[in-house]
């Protein structure tokens, strides 16, 4: 067994609270879910509107995975947070689908919660495991 690693991707973006980028542990990577931040100017407004915030969030998220030696073919699993479900569960699948092949979409779950931080529409985080080989 090896692990847990605790990482802080330094060209990821600026937590909003006091987390690991990803912790780690035996190939499986364990990612916090991100918010749509922009990791060049984390002090600026929150990109407009569901779909400019489900693009954000995923680029962080292939920035974290990066940042390991990972992408999101490694994905296995996704849990999503929406703050307006019934208004912006469509137009959010539209943009996250583009991030993964039809044939090779990981699992989900998709919730509706009260808030977010920051104010956030969307937050999503992620399960990834290693190829054998990496580990």
């Amino acid at each position: 067994m090896t692990g847990p690693l605790f990482h802080m991707v330094a060209d990821g973006p600026r937590p909003v609270a006091p987390f690991s980028h990803a912790v780690e542990s035996d190939g499986w990577v364990l990612l916090t879910g991100q918010m749509p931040t922009d990791p060049a100017a984390p002090d600026a407004p929150l990109p407009e509107g569901i779909a400019a915030q489900t693009a954000r969030v995923m680029e962080n998220l292939k920035l974290i995975l990066e940042g390991l030696g990972l992408g999101l073919s490694h994905v296995l699993q996704c849990r999503c947070y929406l703050t307006e479900f019934e208004r912006d569960f469509a137009a959010f699948n539209e943009v996250y689908q583009g991030y993964f092949p039809p044939d090779r979409r990981p699992a989900r779950t998709t919730f509706g919660v009260t808030a977010l931080a920051v104010a956030a529409l969307v937050e999503i985080d992620m399960v990834a495991r290693r190829p054998e080989e990496m580990s």
